[in-house]
This record gives C-alpha cells, sequence and structure tokens, in this order.
C-alpha cells in the first residue's frame, strides 16, 4: 500500500513537472514575437505528451532542443537562442542535482568552499575574499545573462570550460565561471579590489571581451597555467635542444601552444667538433619535436600544439618545407608539427626581380665570418645590417653556399600552402624594425598562431657540478617569450559604446595574469617579468562591418579598420600608462621606444590625428607603460564562438553552416543575420584578397605585435595569383600571414589562442 501511493504520488509530481515545463516553454517563445511559433509548440505537446510518461525531462529538453536547431535558418536565424534557453535550463537543472541546491545561481559561497576542499578550485581564492564578500559578488551574479548565447556558444562553453568534479558531474554555471574569472584574476589587487572584480564580471558576462583559452579553462583552479603563448630558441648544441625539448613538454602539457626557432641549428652535412659532413641538420630535431607534440598531450584535452621557424637561407629550407607534405619519404615528416618561414626584405626582391638566392650553414657562418647572420635585419627599407652580412656571406670565397633561383623556394613554400595550409610567413625585418623593445633583443620568429612578436634569445647550459651530494647545472637564461592573451568582442562592444570602459579592466586583467601565473619553465617566468607582454586582440570584425553596412570590399572598410585600431591602440597604451602610474612599469622600459618617443614617431601619431597622442605621449615618458607589448590579434575561433559572433579579423565563410561534432551536427548562421546585414557577408572565398591585405594593413599599423591574417583561395587559384599576394602583403608592410586557406584542405585550429 505504502509502495504504490508513493507511485501516485510520483506520477503527480510528474504530470505538474511537465505541465509546469510547457508553460515555460511558451513563456520563452512569446519573448520571440518574430517567430512562426505555432507548429513549433504543437510538435512541443506532441513530445512532451509523447516521452513524459515513458523518459525523463532531459530527454525531452534534448528532443525540444533538436527541434528548435531544425527550425535554425538564414530566415529564422534566431531560433538558435530558443535551443539556447531550453540548453541553459537543462543546464540549470544538472547543476542543481549535483549540487544539492533548490534554485539555480544561489549559494555562490558553498560552490567555491566545495570545490576548493576537493582540490579543484585554489585555496587563495577563499584567502582573498571573505564570506561577506562572496556574498556582495553573487548577489551581482546576473541569470539574464545567460540569455546572450545561442545555442552553440554555450553548449561549446558548457563542454569545455564550465567546472565539473572528479567524476565529470557539472558543477558551474556560465556566470559563475565568468565571477570566478574576474575573482582569480583580482585577487592581488591591493586597491578597490571588488570594484574591479565587478568591472571584470560586467566585462565578460556582457561578453564584451573573452579571455583566451587557458585563462577561459583554467582560472581558479589547481591544474593548467593562464598564459596562451611561449616562443623558445633552441640553441646549438645537444645540451641546448634537449634542454629545449624538455621545457616545451611541461608547458605543452599545461595548455601552451608553443613557436620555437630552429634557425641556429646547423644544417646537414655541418661538421660537428671538426668532423666533416656529420651533423644531420633540423629535421632529425623536428621529428623528436613532433614526438612530443603528440606524446604530450594538453591535460588529455588535445594533443600538443607546436610550430617551428626555419630563416629561407638555411641550407635545410627545401627539406624543412617538404617536412608536412603527405607525399614523399616520411622519415623526413613532421605531420604533426606546423611550419613557418622566417623572410628578410632581401628574398622579396629577390623573388619580384626572379634573381638568385644564396643558402648557409649558420654553424659555418659562425666559424669563418665570426657573427650570426640570423642576428642582423635592415634596420630601413631597402638598407641595413642584414644585407651588408649577407654580401659578406655571398663574397667570402671559403664558405660553403648553394645558390638557387629565389622563385623556386617561392614556389616550394606555395605548394606546401595549398597542400597543408602553412608554412606561415614572418617577415622578419619589419617586425624588428618596428619592435618596440629592440634596445634588449631580436625577435626571430613569431608564435603557433603568427600573432607574437617579441625579443627571443636561447638559453645556454654553462655548467654543472656536484655541491654537498646535491647536482647543480647553472644556466644563463634567455628570452623565452611569453604572452598572456584576451579579445573585444568589436560588434558588441562597438554598438553599446563601451569600448573605453572596456579597455582599462582588460588591460588590468591581462597584467594581473602576469603575477598569478605559475610557469613551469624558470626562463619563460624570468622573461614574463621582465617585459610584462600581454596581447590585447579583437574578434567579430566581420559582424561588424555587417551591423555598419560596410562593404568588405571597399575603400570605406580599410578607412574603419585604420580609425577603430587606432582608437583601440590609444585606450590600451593609456590604459598601460596609468597602470604603470599606479604600480610601476615594465623592468625593461628604460631605452625602449615608448621612453624614446620613438614609438610614437614611427608611426606619425601626432597634431594630425583627432587623438591626443602628444599628451599621451608625455605621459608614457613621464609614467612608463605597464606592458612592453601591449597588443595582438590571436585567431581566437572558439571563444569567438562563444560570444556569438565573427572570428578574429576574417571574413565568414558561408552565412548559414552546420557545425559538425563528434556525434552531432549544430546548425550555425552568421551573427545578427537578417534582411540588412546579409548582403555584407560575403564568402572569404569569394572575396578579393587584396582588400583582406589592406585593411590588415592599414590595423597593423596601430598594433604594436602582429595579427593572425588567413589569406583564402580557391584550390584552382593559379601560381602567379597566389604569389601577387605575398608579395602584396610584404610590401604593405604585413608582420606575419598565417593559413593560407584553400578550398582543397582541412586546416587545425589552435586551441591556446583562441582568446
Amino acid at each position: 500500500m505504502t509502495v504504490h501511493t508513493e507511485t501516485v504520488h510520483k506520477k503527480k509530481k510528474s504530470l505538474t513537472t511537465f505541465q509546469e515545463y510547457q508553460s515555460h516553454l511558451e513563456t520563452v517563445l512569446s519573448e520571440f514575437p518574430t517567430f512562426e511559433t505555432k507548429s513549433f509548440l504543437q510538435k512541443a505537446t506532441k513530445i512532451i505528451d509523447k516521452l513524459h510518461q515513458h523518459t525523463n525531462q532531459h530527454e525531452i529538453t534534448n528532443q525540444l532542443i533538436l527541434e528548435a536547431l531544425n527550425h535554425v535558418d538564414e530566415l529564422e536565424p534566431d531560433w538558435t537562442y530558443v535551443a539556447s534557453r531550453l540548453l541553459s535550463q537543462k543546464l540549470q537543472q544538472e547543476v542543481c542535482r549535483n549540487r544539492n541546491i533548490s534554485k539555480p545561481y544561489t549559494d555562490f559561497y558553498s560552490l567555491i568552499k566545495g570545490l576548493t576542499d576537493q582540490g579543484i578550485y585554489q585555496p587563495q581564492i577563499l584567502k582573498a575574499y571573505t564570506h561577506k564578500e562572496v556574498n556582495e559578488l553573487e548577489a551581482i551574479i546576473d541569470p539574464q545573462k545567460d540569455y546572450l548565447f545561442t545555442y552553440i556558444g554555450l553548449k561549446t562553453l558548457s563542454d569545455r570550460y564550465l567546472t565539473r568534479d572528479h567524476h565529470k558531474r557539472l558543477l558551474e554555471l556560465p556566470q559563475e565561471r565568468f565571477m570566478i574569472i574576474a575573482m582569480t584574476l583580482m585577487q592581488k589587487e591591493e586597491n578597490n579590489r571588488i570594484h574591479y572584480v565587478k568591472e571584470a564580471y560586467w566585462a565578460l558576462s556582457n561578453l564584451y571581451m573573452t579571455v583566451a583559452t587557458p585563462t577561459f579553462a583554467n582560472a581558479g583552479k589547481t591544474y593548467g597555467q593562464l598564459s596562451s603563448c611561449f616562443i623558445d630558441t633552441v640553441d646549438d648544441s645537444l645540451q641546448g635542444i634537449y634542454d629545449s625539448n624538455t621545457d616545451i613538454a611541461n608547458l605543452s602539457k599545461s595548455g601552451g601552444g608553443l613557436g620555437v626557432y630552429l634557425g641556429k641549428i646547423r644544417s646537414r652535412g655541418s661538421d660537428i667538433r671538426g668532423f666533416k659532413s656529420v651533423s644531420s641538420g633540423v629535421i632529425p630535431w623536428m621529428k623528436q619535436l613532433n614526438n612530443t607534440a603528440v606524446s604530450v598531450d594538453q591535460l588529455g584535452q588535445r594533443k600538443g600544439a607546436i610550430s617551428v621557424y626555419l630563416d629561407v637561407w638555411h641550407k635545410d629550407i627545401f627539406s624543412f618545407l617538404d617536412s608536412k607534405l603527405n607525399n614523399g619519404d616520411e622519415r623526413m615528416r613532421t605531420h604533426d608539427l606546423f611550419n613557418g618561414v622566417c623572410i628578410p626584405d632581401m628574398f622579396m626582391e629577390q623573388v619580384e626581380n626572379r634573381g638568385d638566392w644564396y643558402l648557409f650553414d649558420p654553424h659555418e657562418v659562425r666559424k669563418l665570418m665570426g657573427f650570426s647572420l640570423e642576428d642582423f635585419y635592415d634596420e630601413s627599407v631597402g638598407a641595413g645590417s642584414f644585407r651588408q652580412k649577407y654580401e659578406e656571406c655571398i663574397n667570402h670565397p671559403e664558405l660553403p653556399k648553394e645558390k638557387v633561383p629565389a622563385i623556386e623556394i617561392m614556389k616550394a613554400i606555395m605548394k606546401g600552402q595549398l597542400e597543408t595550409g602553412s608554412p606561415f610567413m614572418f617577415y622578419r625585418d619589419e617586425v624588428n624594425r618596428m619592435n618596440p623593445n629592440a634596445h634588449k633583443g631580436m625577435i626571430y620568429c613569431t608564435n603557433l598562431c603568427t600573432e607574437i612578436t617579441q625579443n627571443q634569445s636561447a638559453t645556454i647550459t654553462k655548467k654543472q657540478y656536484v655541491e654537498d651530494g646535491t647536482i647543480i647545472t647553472v644556466k644563463t637564461p634567455g628570452d623565452f617569450v611569453v604572452c598572456n592573451l584576451s579579445s573585444i568582442n568589436l560588434a558588441r562592444t562597438i554598438m553599446a559604446g563601451q569600448l573605453e570602459r572596456l579597455i582599462p579592466i582588460q588591460v588590468r586583467m591581462l597584467d594581473n595574469v602576469i603575477e598569478l601565473n605559475e610557469i613551469p619553465v624558470l626562463q619563460a617566468k624570468m622573461t614574463n617579468e621582465k617585459y610584462r607582454a600581454i596581447g590585447l586582440g579583437t574578434f567579430g570584425w566581420h559582424h561588424l562591418l555587417a551591423i555598419e553596412g560596410i562593404k568588405w570590399e571597399s575603400s570605406e572598410a580599410v578607412l574603419y579598420a585604420d580609425e577603430l585600431y587606432e582608437i583601440i591602440a590609444f585606450h590600451t597604451i593609456q590604459a598601460s600608462c596609468l597602470l604603470a602610474k599606479e604600480k610601476g612599469s615594465y623592468p625593461a622600459f628604460e631605452g625602449s621606444d615608448w621612453q624614446t618617443g620613438d614609438y610614437f614617431y614611427k608611426r606619425n601619431y601626432g597634431a594630425s590625428s583627432k587623438l591626443d597622442w602628444i599628451t599621451l605621449q608625455k605621459q608614457v615618458a613621464n609614467y612608463g607603460v605597464r606592458n612592453g607589448y601591449l597588443m595582438a590579434v590571436a585567431p581566437n575561433a572558439t571563444t569567438s564562438i562563444i560570444a556569438g559572433s565573427t572570428a578574429s579579423i576574417d571574413p565568414i565563410f558561408l552565412k548559414v553552416y552546420s557545425e559538425e561534432k563528434k556525434d552531432y551536427k549544430i546548425p550555425v548562421t552568421a551573427p545578427d543575420l537578417n534582411a540588412e546585414t546579409t548582403w555584407f557577408y560575403k564568402s572569404a572565398y569569394h572575396i578579393n584578397q587584396h582588400w583582406s591585405i589592406a585593411q590588415n594593413a592599414a590595423r597593423q599599423k596601430h598594433i604594436d605585435q602582429a595579427i593572425s591574417f588567413n589569406l583564402y583561395v580557391t584550390n584552382t587559384v593559379k601560381a602567379k595569383a597566389l604569389l601577387e599576394l605575398h608579395l602584396d602583403a610584404w610590401k604593405q608592410k604585413l608582420k606575419t600571414t598565417y593559413y593560407v586557406r584553400s578550398t582543397s584542405s582541412e586546416l587545425e585550429e589552435c586551441e591556446s589562442c583562441s582568446s
């Protein structure tokens, strides 16, 4: 009898629950009055009636989400928000069960305490904030902000970033993740800490900005680190090569993307300790890095992401360019690495003029010439120390060299790009000419995603000895590049008029990453503190153009890029200057272009601008800047999806497409797609790429680092047309280009830089 009564009671409760669920669904749909909702409600009612006696609410929600997604198309793209609202309810119910709470977004302190006790959250959070302060911050958490997500945005966020316990049970909701990020990044603020937490939460919850994937996923947790990008310079010694590989493995396992400069390593056939023709060149060391990328995965989520760079004058350049190709000798292939080429102006000149190019072994250059060719660049356009040293190498009668037509190397580059998307292009002379910290070093290559350009040098092991039974290793630390990324959601921020409020809090958040990060490679930690480099970037450029009604292929778009990125640069520099006034400038500030004013002169910032650059320059000279490197535009493919916008500064592929996951497809449309914006969403593969280059040249002069810039071509592109794009990019002073995305190739994304 008792059992029967309980069964009846449960059934009544179940029926009540599903009636409430149906009422909730009607409420959700009423918020979208432009939809044709009648047929959907009829189908939804049938689904509820059919399933509620045989299955649970979880399964019903899944079916309703699928039904809503089936309605997503070019005419009614906002059905994605119905699906998102249903998913949001599902996540909230799941979290309530797992945390044993009756209402979502409550008892925030217990969440922090519980995850801290489980060893998932860092104990520093509860040390930095009192119970009263946590309650105060909980009060500003706004569950309504979950309604800003598209379905794919919320799905991506929940699958990859929201915190789960050791049994993979979901415990954290989106606004709680944003608040934990804000609290983590502001925990060491000595003054106005709660105010800054609230500002950071405001920026994140409104989707005005995103932080990079490592920060997004790992902030507040006991595992992983917060920085996106690292660049190592490998010394030409056995010890240096293996030490670098160990350092790379340690960073890769904690979620960092790696760029590795191999240009100092001797070529195949070089001598070792006087023994002739015994060196095997760079390819075997690339194979070693390839194994590291595969075997040291990033927290078990994905394989490591490593790019390698080589100078175009290096004797191993042809085998290097072949290393990712699908055909040929597998012993010479490194399919899991990305590759990039370091290109001086002289090479592009020789390509354009169909001249000859000379290849050298860096070890033989050092031995016979007394200098390293890679240590020089052209300080001026058409003149400088690199071409002087290069000519000396050509004219030295005893220095071995190979003469090849420059265009043959360029053909090999373009062949690789059309087959695999890479090599990436690094225009080393322009990068170093515009380096604000040239007084402290040289930039040899860029990072995995081609947006980071900072001083580099190799770490050298000096000696090892035993003292009191302990082995002591003495190293001279090099500049091991670290960068911390975050990106502005251009469309949402500009349309809301919030750029000036956003950038100061964003710069503060990025700067605080430097203080908080536990980097397992000491020279990287030292470099991080020396330059305090950050990379404030943007995404949603095509989204913004569409909303503003500006055609991609237009002078108006180029002018808009110039004006907007100058404004972003102004506010970013100003924010870092004010932070330096408060906390001090970065240690290498003295003698930098920031300090001398050359940074502003090189970019012609002055009285002719609408912005008060003259006053800002004086403030920088007086107070300094907190960060030696400030701006970099990353690919941010993943987090732009979460924020519901277009990736980076790229055009869209298609107005409507399906995002394919392992076991399902999600229909996606271009953001804010409607009768007005549709005319401005032209596919990347139908856009004249010279207009994209012109836009990027306009924004590049305002970005102190570089930009992840893709070229889009069809698989029928002629070699001459692709060559013209590269020549145009070089002549317009782009610092780097990223993938050549062909309609015939499927390309991997870097997730570390997805800010």
